[in-house]
């Protein structure tokens, strides 16, 4: 008899994130529009440098779970050469330090070489590829795995907003995206499955996203019908539940052809653990009466800080839906060290009061370690002190020897909570 997965023991399980969005495509500037710069999180953050440290402070403040990702599009530089050499590295540094890393294998970038990004038609067997040589390699040491981190933006920025490659617009574009990413998902969970074998874990992730305001007036009804139900398009893609009685099963018709449908019923792979990503301060945007919005940074609808009802309704919407035990994968507030503290304080009391009502909560994610650099910056050319967001434990410190990670008042109260919690279960 297996001995119970870290997920089914009954404790609350601390987790910590490093940003790692991966653009790496670059475009020049076209009239109005300015030039684009590829982004590397990082190489931003100078993280292929100092990961080993980065590990350690993150293992240091309590932690027991790294959401860590993988430059895919540094891995397999060339089509058919893969190239190991710093993921060995710092996947050793991340086992070093005592922590268990849970693996974005893919956190928005795809390689340089794959024409049309997400938009490929061979995309979905290139990341199955990637998957099942990312297991094979480590599959006997690494056991947790996030298939695709927010498909959801990925196919709004990818495919409605034409924000990022391959610049995508409108209901269809979303609807060509996200069954792409749900077809590389499927794929790659598959892959990964058939490699690690049964102590895989696999912890889906995705953005909760919910609307507020004027969204019942006639005008607004069915946008907010539509974007209320596309938020789980790809997950309900890959977890079988897309039938004939799905809302949003005209709109996708195009993109996916019923017998489609069929094979994602029939090849339906589930998580093991629902992962959400909630901001308090971005992740319930304000429909308005008689305004339009086409979303996405250039043109955003205005949010509203619902604070923990908003988390509390997002972990209990994904719990029902998907029938998984549920995380908190992502959270933070980008503000002040009292305003951090004081959402690491509320938040975290929050899934402890979830937990004692019983609802099926089994961890909780400060997303990042450490500051980070806003995305924005890759539509600037302002240097990246100008893109400084401060969400971290640590603050990033500009110096003569390259970005200092310093410890602020936050990851004093983090590693409090991690103790307090470590004490709860050992008692």
């Amino acid at each position: 008899m297996m001995a119970p997965r870290w997920f089914e023991d009954g404790r609350l399980h601390l987790g910590l994130g490093i940003e790692d969005t991966f653009v790496p495509q670059s475009r020049p500037g076209e009239g109005a529009r300015p030039a684009e710069r590829a982004i590397d999180e990082y190489e931003l953050t100078e993280h292929y440098e100092r990961f080993a440290g980065d590990f350690e402070l993150a293992a240091g403040v309590g932690a027991e779970l790294l959401r860590w990702g993988v430059p895919w599009y540094r891995v397999a530089a060339e089509p058919g050469r893969w190239d190991w050499d710093w993921t060995d590295r710092a996947i050793d540094a991340q086992l070093t330090a005592g922590l268990r890393p849970v693996i974005d294998l893919l956190h928005y970038g795809t390689p340089l070489w794959l024409d049309a990004e997400f938009a490929n038609p061979d995309y979905p067997h290139h990341v199955e590829e990637y998957a099942a040589r990312f297991g094979e390699r480590y599959g006997d040491r690494v056991f947790d795995y996030t298939p695709v981190n927010e498909p959801v933006i990925h196919a709004l920025f990818s495919g409605e907003y034409g924000y990022w490659p391959p610049y995508l617009t409108g209901a269809e574009g979303f609807a060509l995206i996200a069954a792409n990413l749900a077809r590389g998902f499927v794929r790659s969970q598959r892959a990964l499955a058939d490699r690690v074998g049964a102590s895989a874990t696999f912890v889906h992730v995705d953005a909760a996203m919910s609307f507020i305001g004027d969204d019942a007036a006639p005008e607004h009804r069915e946008e907010a019908d539509r974007l209320r139900h596309q938020v789980h398009l790809v997950e309900d893609l890959v977890t079988g539940r897309v039938d004939a009685g799905h809302p949003l099963l005209d709109r996708i018709a195009p993109a996916i052809p019923d017998r489609e449908l069929q094979w994602f019923r029939d090849n339906a792979v589930q998580p093991d653990v629902m992962g959400v990503n909630y901001y308090p301060r971005h992740s319930t945007e304000l429909f308005e009466a008689g305004v339009h919005h086409s979303g996405g940074f250039a043109d955003p609808r205005p949010s509203v800080d619902r604070g923990t009802e908003g988390l509390r309704e997002a972990l209990a919407a994904f719990a029902a839906r998907y029938g998984a035990p549920v995380m908190v994968t992502e959270t933070c507030v980008t503000g002040s060290v009292e305003e951090r503290i004081a959402w690491l304080d509320q938040s975290i009391a929050l899934v402890e009061r979830m937990r004692a009502e019983g609802a099926p909560v089994v961890g909780y994610t400060w997303w990042p370690l450490f500051d980070m650099y806003e995305w924005t910056w890759r539509h600037s050319a302002n240097p990246r002190s100008d893109h400084l967001l401060t969400m971290g434990l640590h603050d990033l410190v500009e110096s003569a020897d390259g970005l200092l990670r310093v410890a602020n008042p936050v990851a004093d109260r983090y590693r409090a909570h991690s103790s307090r919690l470590a004490a709860l279960a050992g008692s």
